[in-house]
């Protein structure tokens, strides 16, 4: 392994996913097999990603660790890295390092029911986790899954092959979704994610919730997991807008006592509630 934290390890596109008109999924994998068989992440933790020449950034790891061999990140094109990221091709070299960050809490979400809650890209770190307790080798460890997911448009939906094709096939799995505004071709719902979310109104008992999409959904989604009777311990939801090193050095994720990429970027709601009222 290198010496320093800092230093990304090499990695080749081996496949391209183009999700959305501005979304696309990278699957990679490390030229050194030592280095992927040690990587070993966990399902909501992030990464670093380097394109060479243009610096890094901070992405989710979009698979889940029961899929050995791979890693893979759905990139929105939205700054320089990210353009720079969706001009490569397959057999592009890329750095990364980690994983970072802490996971969400697998463990103490055995034997419950699962909501999974996504709005636009926001879908992407709670892919792995989604994936996880769907692999067979999980699966009945965990309740029923229920994933309620909604973009801006039918364009805007990431992980269409995911959400129609694969996840909606399986047995105890229940996939929503929906869309900001009517489209001639939508056929299913539309609506903003927490007024769906109110809608079906899913019952708190045996569940967990787990959101993650833009800071005003996920505002709006807390409230009415509330308003539904889902206490603090029960909601999980994700920080990942402000991490920058990744190893808690840079203090541009600092929080309080916390820092997002060490301590994060998962987190309980009453976690978030104890930190400074700044943030």
């Amino acid at each position: 392994m290198a010496d320093s934290p800092l230093i990304p390890f090499i990695a080749t596109i081996t496949d391209i996913v183009d999700e959305t008109s501005d979304v696309k999924t990278f699957q990679m994998v490390f030229d050194d097999p030592a280095v992927m068989e040690a990587f070993n992440n966990k399902p909501g933790q992030v990464a670093q990603l380097s394109v060479f020449g243009t610096g890094e950034a901070t992405i989710s790891i979009t698979s889940s660790p029961t899929r050995n061999g791979i890693l893979e990140f759905s990139v929105k094109n939205v700054g320089q890295l990210t353009t720079a990221l969706h001009q490569l091709e397959i057999g592009s070299k890329v750095g990364i390092r980690g994983p970072y960050g802490n996971h969400f809490p697998y463990h103490s979400m055995q034997g419950k029911d699962l909501l999974f809650i996504g709005g636009g890209i926001g879908l992407a770190p709670l892919r792995s986790l989604i994936d996880f307790v769907l692999d067979a080798s999980n699966r009945d460890q965990y309740g029923k899954v229920t994933i309620l997911y909604g973009a801006r448009s039918m364009d805007d939906l990431c992980f269409k092959r995911d959400l129609f094709e694969r996840w909606c096939r399986l047995p105890d799995t229940e996939v929503l979704t929906t869309i900001d505004r009517p489209e001639d071709a939508w056929t299913g719902h539309v609506g903003f994610v927490p007024a769906y979310l109110e809608e079906i109104n899913p019952t708190p008992e045996n569940k967990i919730a787990i959101t993650c999409g833009p800071p005003i959904m996920i505002k709006f989604v807390l409230q009415a997991l509330e308003k539904m009777g889902y206490t603090d311990e029960q909601v999980i939801t994700t920080l990942e807008l402000k991490m920058k090193c990744g190893i808690g050095k840079c203090g541009r994720c600092n929080i309080g006592d916390k820092f997002v990429c060490v301590d994060g970027p998962v987190f309980s709601l009453d976690q978030i509630k104890a930190m400074p009222p700044e943030y």
